[in-house]
């Protein structure tokens, strides 16, 4: 008779997890840190309202606004600030560049003066060490390019440097926070035509006319980095439009950085002219994390005497319960893992026992009906791998003898060299029975790719072959006017003829593609004891050596666009390593002084 599990875990755990998790859980941790944050966000609120008056009361310049924002600091431990209407910092007329603008198409720009506030680009303590990326160019009198956009009608500069070309090299300074506020939002727009529209860039030069670092107390204003990183953030939302605060003038933003949480408090206000700005202020969280930490040690008292408890409950159900789903459950991680190895054993008539034998059934259900589709699956990517190759494989060979073909239909139509009538009906008629073979061909190496084919060898001169080869080609080697040197040797082989035929003709089109114009091509043959090498080598530009190895890759091109009319070595090449690997013989290709190399191996007549 089964004897309920369900009730068994109903009555030794419910109590016990109900009293630790309200304990615990609810009041360590939830409703401590919830009091901490909500009596922190309200005794920031009521401080920066004071400081809101003493703002509006006693500063007029940048030493006031300095020393009142350091006195708060001190006295409440939160970073505060003021910026304008645009999010740039109130009272910077102690931390900024000068700058006499050329002339400019642009007439906001041309031969004014613009007054640029530094710290949205680099640290004021950059200034005081040796930065190789500054001593250079940030002096007074030195030239300066920036380039940013036109935002509500004013300009935002994004990027500045010594000349236009260092706005993208390492020399080059950036407000950071703006260039990651555009990529976000320009994934909003359909296209980057649009956001151009609303956004307009510019790029402006000028002569640095005067440099002003802060001094003394000053300084501290503009070496808090993570206060300063933030306002910047925030002048990107603000001038992007992502700050909403039509409905809610004061608002409360979290924020983490380095496993440290802060909030971000920023109040609408009115400065002493009546214009309107943001009161900006910062507070760390790191204290409650300290207290939540204190009490967790406190509470480990707790929890000892209450493990107790739970070590005396569970001795028996680990025994009856937790021991059978522990095993339940390492067998179910395994069948999802695809292992059905394990089986459970059965020791038990409860409801643990008949999950037991529905999962052993249903482990060899899954195990036979898998283990019968990965075969289906495996059968049809062969197949498809073996169709996909073989379509590819027979378009770019169908080329060349369409090519030949081509020409000659043209020579003929043209009337030129009418007494070689005959000849060159020969030609086409030999490039046409080449195309049914090489189609032949090429079902046999689908065939040999899915391992039913086998390579056919016989014996021919390889020097034979490849004067063929040369004579196929000669139109396509005078049409750019290539000098072809030949050193050939009579030398008898043991391959597939047509194959390696095939080989030929991918290795020296490729010369043909790739050798420039007036220049030469050479081929040759070198014995090399009981084997031949075959050698074609074109003058011309090197292969990088990283491509070296990719150019036999299926389809692989080594100049960017992708385009077989302008460069790359497409599908040519990967059907000669199949036909030279089915050979079972060395080839390669390697970079000479004059251009690059291609060779093969093959293996003499004995």
């Amino acid at each position: 008779m089964k004897q309920g599990i369900v009730l068994k875990l109903f009555l030794f755990t419910t109590g016990l997890c109900l009293f630790i998790l309200a304990v615990i859980f609810t009041l360590q941790t939830v409703f401590f840190k919830q009091y901490y944050v909500h009596q922190k966000v309200k005794d920031v609120s009521a401080a920066l309202q004071a400081y809101e008056q003493d703002y509006l009361n006693q500063t007029t310049d940048t030493q006031e606004t300095a020393k009142l924002e350091q006195d708060f600091y001190q006295k409440h431990n939160i970073w505060v600030t003021t910026v304008d209407t645009r999010g740039n910092l109130k009272y910077t007329d102690d931390f900024f560049m000068e700058i006499k603008l050329r002339h400019s198409d642009e007439t906001m720009f041309s031969n004014k003066t613009m007054t640029l506030p530094l710290y949205s680009f680099i640290n004021v303590e950059d200034f005081s060490s040796d930065n190789p990326f500054l001593t250079p160019w940030i002096e007074e009198g030195g030239g300066i390019a920036m380039e940013g956009l036109i935002m509500n009608g004013q300009p935002v500069i994004q990027r500045m440097g010594m000349t236009e070309s260092n706005l993208r090299d390492e020399s080059q300074l950036e407000n950071r926070q703006m260039v990651r506020k555009e990529g976000e939002v320009l994934n909003r727009y359909a296209n980057a035509f649009q956001y151009r529209e609303k956004y307009p860039t510019f790029l402006v030069k000028g002569t640095i006319m005067k440099i002003q670092l802060p001094e003394g107390a000053g300084v501290s204003r503009y070496t808090n980095h993570l206060l300063l990183d933030r306002i910047k953030a925030f002048q990107a939302d603000l001038l992007y439009g992502d700050w909403k605060d039509s409905k809610n003038p004061n608002q409360i933003v979290d924020y983490k950085e380095n496993d440290v949480n802060y909030i971000i408090f920023v109040n609408r206000i009115q400065d002493r002219d009546g214009n309107p700005a943001y009161l900006f202020a910062m507070a760390s969280l790191q204290p409650v994390n300290e207290a939540a930490g204190m009490i967790k040690e406190y509470y480990v008292y707790i929890i000892i005497a209450t493990l107790l408890l739970v070590v005396l409950a569970s001795f028996y159900y680990s025994r009856q319960i937790t021991r059978p789903l522990l095993r339940i459950n390492r067998t179910t991680r395994q069948m999802a893992d695809l292992d059905f190895s394990e089986k459970i054993p059965i020791t038990t008539k409860d409801e643990i026992g008949d999950l037991s034998r529905n999962i052993n059934e249903l482990s060899e259900r899954l195990h036979s009906h898998i283990l019968r589709l990965e075969q289906d699956i495996e059968k049809e990517k062969q197949l498809e791998n073996t169709r996909k190759e073989f379509i590819s494989g027979v378009s770019h060979e169908l080329k060349t003898p369409l090519s030949v073909i081509q020409s000659c239909l043209a020579i003929m139509k043209d009337g030129v060299a009418s007494h070689k009538r005959d000849y060159y009906f020969k030609a086409m008629e030999d490039e046409v029975k080449r195309m049914d073979l090489l189609i032949v061909d090429m079902l046999e190496l689908a065939k040999y790719e899915s391992g039913t084919y086998t390579m056919d060898m016989d014996s021919f001169y390889i020097d034979a072959v490849i004067e063929r080869v040369c004579t196929k080609l000669a139109a396509d080697i005078n049409a750019k006017q290539l000098h072809l040197n030949m050193s050939l040797k009579p030398v008898e082989v043991l391959a597939n003829e047509r194959r390696i035929e095939q080989v030929v003709v991918n290795f020296l089109s490729n010369a043909i593609r790739y050798t420039p114009e007036q220049e030469s091509i050479l081929v040759s043959i070198l014995e090399d004891g009981e084997t031949v090498k075959v050698c074609i080598e074109n003058k011309g530009a090197h292969i990088h050596g990283e491509q070296l190895e990719k150019i036999w890759d299926r389809f692989y091109r080594g100049e960017p666009s992708r385009k077989r009319s302008t460069g790359g070595i497409g599908l040519g090449l990967s059907i000669s390593k199949k036909i030279l690997e089915m050979h079972g013989v060395p080839y390669g290709v390697t970079n000479t002084p004059n251009g690059v190399l291609f060779y093969f191996h093959l293996n003499k007549k004995a």
